[in-house]
């Protein structure tokens, strides 16, 4: 049997086999035909003046749709057309952050994800990798008809990073697995076949292997493995930097803070632009609290940065700003504090043993991650609250005891009554009946247009708990609808209640 290994190799090899026999004419058509394309489409923007209106838009958009291919070619043929520096990628952070992008579509499918190991990181092209995650992510979504859901998960080893996206679509065809990634081939309708070439393109230069797995009306999963960032790897370099030199780690930090902030906005490229935004969200100073956690961390403060994490994620929670964001932001800020750790030991410690340097490292990003972990748990804790505060209010609500006297109260209910509902009006009203001795309770069913059989059973069990509990109900409004309906499935609430034809009735024979 072939061995995983080589059997990945020699997919590997095959799809780069098609993509070299496809790279030259792909180059050679693109440069040769774009520039005539794009000229053309200046003379239709010109022409929109004149009459057949509609036809020059039909032709200006198949004019934009030939230069997207040929561009798209040209990536394929020429990757490094774009000069994008290699860079240290957590990939869950990039997968959060897409998957934001797809908001509009979670009304009809519902998305799960499972980022194990955050931190983790791999040595890419930021921008490339974004546009295969994307291209996977939208797929997926157009894979799905109606409703459905799609799994995300990303999993590290000792050696290799590995991304799944499954969904529960439509799935590919067997005979047509081998041939997904060859230019312009598609599976949609509408397709051009370049999304997944460029997907496919894209994995194999950062060395890293596709397998597809799918299955007719059963749905599709990518799994996506790249080998993970290692010292035997190229390295982002550590930068060099002229900052003031100070006699401890502290004082290096807070004399040199202002390289540090321009250094943090430089790495942190999808938060930078919204800095300004969550300022004025949630007041939130990303700069002021990055500073303030390096500092607790260098120091070793660990109760401080626990309780920091705490108040950072109920801020970020209440305001209901992106986990995803807040993610990069934190790891860019342990880029930049090893750059500036780097070069604190340039100054200091030319000659010293690196173990001190190693248990640094240690000891700070172990409370980096502590910081992470509270952050989430808080973050969750209180969402979980709030949705629990909002559960309850909304049982208040559709149970409104009302205090009319200290003695009676009234129960107004209005919209349908389900069995769940039914079931939290008795919890309620025994309870409160009980705890405030509730002498009287008037139940007016006026805003209810109908009830079933077993509602109004339970609604009877009510009555009979408010008797055995010392109380006295009065029920008020019941509908002609409802009477008829009780008669027939022989339900009374004859010597379980009084019963009077209005609330305003009620009120007066009751407060006379």
């Amino acid at each position: 049997m072939q061995e995983k290994g080589s059997t990945d190799k020699t997919r590997n090899d095959f799809h780069l086999s098609h993509l070299a026999s496809v790279g030259q004419i792909a180059a050679g058509i693109a440069h040769e035909v774009k520039n005539p394309l794009t000229a053309v489409k200046g003379f239709l923007q010109l022409l929109k003046e004149r009459n057949e209106r509609d036809y020059i838009e039909i032709a200006e958009s198949e004019l934009e749709n030939a230069i997207d291919i040929l561009q798209n070619l040209l990536h394929v043929s020429k990757p490094d057309l774009e000069e994008e520096p290699y860079v240290s990628i957590d990939l869950t952070v990039e997968l959060e952050s897409l998957t934001q992008l797809f908001q509009d579509q979670f009304y009809r499918v519902s998305v799960h994800t499972n980022l194990q190991e955050p931190g983790t990181y791999i040595l890419g092209k930021k921008n490339q990798l974004k546009k295969v995650f994307f291209n996977l992510l939208k797929n997926a979504f157009e894979a799905i008809p109606e409703k459905g859901s799609i799994h995300i998960e990303h999993l590290s080893t000792e050696d290799e990073v590995t991304v799944c996206i499954q969904d529960d679509g439509v799935g590919i065809p067997h005979e047509k697995l081998r041939m997904l990634g060859t230019p312009f081939f598609t599976t949609k309708a509408n397709g051009t076949g370049m999304g997944l070439t460029l997907v496919y393109s894209v994995i194999y230069q950062h060395n890293g292997s596709v397998e597809v797995q799918s299955m007719e009306n059963a749905g599709t999963k990518f799994t996506i493995t790249f080998p993970k960032e290692t010292k035997n790897m190229k390295w982002k370099e550590v930068i060099c930097l002229e900052l003031e030199q100070t006699t401890n780690l502290t004082d290096f930090f807070i004399v040199n803070r202002e390289v540090f902030e321009r250094r943090l906005l430089m790495e942190a490229v999808s938060v930078r632009d919204k800095i300004e935004e969550i300022l004025a969200i949630g007041n939130i100073n990303l700069l002021d609290n990055a500073h303030k956690l390096v500092l607790f961390v260098i120091e070793g403060k660990e109760y401080e940065v626990i309780a920091f994490a705490k108040q950072e994620g109920i801020t970020w929670a209440k305001h209901s700003l992106t986990l995803a964001f807040k993610l990069e932001w934190i790891q860019a800020v342990r880029r930049v504090m090893w750059d500036f750790l780097y070069n604190y030991d340039r100054q200091h410690n030319q000659n010293a043993s690196k173990e001190h340097y190693f248990n640094l490292e240690k000891n700070i990003n172990q409370l980096m991650d502590q910081f992470l972990n509270q952050l989430f748990i808080s973050y969750s804790h209180f969402k979980d609250d709030l949705i629990l505060a909002q559960r309850e209010m909304v049982t208040d609500l559709s149970v409104p005891i009302i205090p009319l006297t200290p003695s009676t109260s009234i129960l107004p209910l209005i919209g349908t009554i389900d069995e769940a509902r039914a079931d939290t009006i008795e919890d309620k009203v025994i309870t409160q009946i009980g705890n405030e001795r509730i002498e009287t309770l008037i139940i007016d069913l006026s805003g209810v247009m109908e009830m079933e059989p077993d509602i109004v059973r339970k609604l009877i069990n009510v009555l009979d708990g408010i008797t055995m509990l010392g109380g006295q109900p009065i029920v008020t409004g019941l509908r002609p609808e409802i009477v008829k309906m009780m008669i027939r499935s022989g339900l009374s609430f004859e010597h379980k209640a009084i019963t009077k034809g209005t609330l305003q009735q009620a009120l007066v024979d009751h407060l006379k």
